[in-house]
């Protein structure tokens, strides 16, 4: 199916740029098979890094569950992670996280873009 949401009324977005130490290979696989060593809260994750198989996950901020769900558009293994982002945070709309990888001498720049975002308050 792979059907891409229509963000175009929806312009906002953040774009974000790192050096990281770790390789391409671990970032990836930190995008798709664990979340919940860095982001999701612990025993919330049901996700299979698999193109449009919805997944969903629980974030835990100061005490508050925050439930996540979204599917993979695209899966470019060590090089690039596309995936639809739904929650309270983005008004319920589908959203689009884009995840790139290029290998550096030691380790990887990554480039991560959230588009299609509601408003300005939430591109925030």
């Amino acid at each position: 199916m792979n059907v891409r949401p229509e963000l175009s009324s929806r312009p906002h977005q953040v774009v974000t740029e790192r050096d990281m130490t770790s390789s391409p290979q671990a970032l990836y696989r930190a995008w798709t098979e664990g979340f919940d060593v860095w982001f999701a809260a612990p025993g919330t994750v049901l996700m299979r890094p698999a193109v449009d198989d919805p997944f969903f996950f629980q974030t835990d901020f100061g005490g508050a569950r925050h439930p996540h769900y979204g599917r993979f558009l695209v899966l470019d293994p060590d090089r690039r992670v596309e995936l639809t982002w739904v929650t309270a945070a983005t008004q319920g709309a589908e959203t689009v996280v884009e995840v790139r990888l290029e290998p550096l001498a030691a380790g990887t720049h990554l480039r991560l873009t959230h588009a299609g975002l509601p408003d300005e308050e939430s591109q925030r």
